[in-house]
């Protein structure tokens, strides 16, 4: 139940607690009254509902999700917590992936990102031949069936030592450019990585498409893609919007190298995505206790003007085993992981305005002509805000309080638990 009923017709929430930077003011928070008419904000007030300085924010864009391995883990549970198996887990689950099972676990997880207060998803999708020709059909389909209420775009995913310009991955790239997807793949080093990306950026500007990498996913201070990536997006002056996540070798490498890794990728415009819940979860895993949190250089990356962004990345599959897509969560966990607190006030805007930004999906925010898409929570500062998990917030998609409630698990059981 959520914990304030609003009437219909043009309302102001009157007196709700909201980030000073979105209303283009200095400081941390405060309190103002926002009026909302025909689906959007507005200067005109409406029929007055006090919220006792309830924190507004815009609604979410989640930017990094795999949407195709989501809710698996009852089936091809992580055999030992690690990387290396949740990478075999998923492939031998691949057999598995049909139309009809893509679509009610993709379904599923975008019924919560919806009620949890989400406008925007972006979702890796694994493309190895011959799953493409069935994924990729499946997500028009379900992004047709989502539009209004969920914004959706995909990126194809295989490794880099999977990819040659004169292999399958050309087909691969022909159907994402089909289907108005962004060209990915994940990095890692091998002898010829760098021809490797020569040839990805070649494919990428030749379809007109954006690129999305993930970067470094281990712990291994010798992992420099992230680097070559920079350096080839500069020598090849490729320029539709790039995006690296996870990263993680930089919290390892000698301080001097990463900051100067960092310095390149200013210079290169590229957008970082951290995944502090799916990195915490896999890296520096082992018998003991783990040592390292696996979290990139955000505040760093910042420093030097780079879009950083969060983002939910798996959910309850064999490469994070919890999740709902819910990104107060992933709020709440990269506040606390990456030491978001005491550091600057505009840190939301990871969660909304840059990712929406970095994807190109529409901007939204609390001016007036904005969207009423909004997140209404009990709470009147920060503290309280992450302390609970707010189970009776408030989602305004165009000013209208959505249906919350969350699908049940048990829907999934016919695919997910077979007898």
């Amino acid at each position: 139940m959520d914990f304030r009923a609003l009437p219909s017709g043009p309302i102001t929430l009157a007196n709700v607690t909201v980030p000073a930077h979105l209303l283009g003011q200095a400081g941390d928070l405060t309190t103002t009254d926002l009026h909302i008419a025909d689906g959007r904000l507005t200067d005109q007030p409406g029929t007055q509902v006090d919220m006792a300085r309830a924190m507004v924010l815009p609604a979410f864009v989640d930017m990094h999700t795999h949407l195709d391995k989501g809710h698996i883990w009852p089936r091809a549970s992580n055999p030992d917590g690690s990387f290396l198996g949740a990478l075999s887990t998923v492939r031998a689950d691949h057999a598995n992936w049909s139309a009809e099972d893509l679509r009610a676990r993709m379904t599923f997880s975008l019924r919560c990102a919806y009620a949890h207060g989400t406008r925007a998803v972006r979702t890796h999708l694994d493309s190895i031949p011959p799953q493409p020709q069935i994924s990729w059909p499946v997500f028009s389909e379900i992004r047709a069936e989502w539009a209004g209420k969920i914004d959706l775009q995909a990126v194809c995913l295989i490794g880099c030592d999977g990819f040659s310009e004169d292999g399958p991955f050309r087909d691969t790239a022909d159907l994402v450019a089909q289907h108005k997807g962004t060209l990915g793949m994940v990095s890692y080093p091998v002898p010829d990585l760098k021809d490797r990306l020569l040839g990805f950026f070649r494919m990428a500007e030749a379809r007109g498409l954006a690129a999305d990498f993930h970067v470094d996913e281990t712990m291994d201070p010798g992992s420099e893609t992230l680097r070559m990536i920079a350096e080839t997006v500069l020598e090849t002056g490729f320029t539709a919007p790039v995006t690296v996540g996870h990263c993680c070798s930089l919290s390892t490498q000698d301080e001097g190298r990463a900051l100067n890794t960092l310095d390149l990728v200013a210079k290169a415009g590229i957008n970082v995505v951290s995944l502090p819940m799916c990195n915490l979860y896999l890296q520096d895993r082992g018998p003991g206790t783990p040592r390292g949190r696996g979290v990139t250089l955000v505040h760093e990356m910042r420093d030097r003007g780079i879009p950083v962004a969060f983002a939910s990345d798996n959910t309850r599959d064999p490469f994070y085993a919890y999740g709902d897509l819910d990104m107060l969560e992933v709020m709440r966990q990269a506040t606390r992981i990456a030491h978001l607190d005491h550091s600057r006030a505009d840190w939301c805007d990871a969660f909304a305005a840059t990712p929406a930004s970095a994807c190109g999906f529409a901007a939204a925010g609390l001016a007036p002509g904005d969207p009423a898409d909004l997140v209404i929570f009990k709470a009147r500062e920060w503290t309280e805000l992450y302390a609970r998990p707010q189970h009776d917030r408030i989602v305004l998609r165009a000013g209208q309080a959505i249906d919350r409630t969350l699908p049940d698990y048990a829907e999934l059981d016919p695919i997910v638990r077979p007898s």
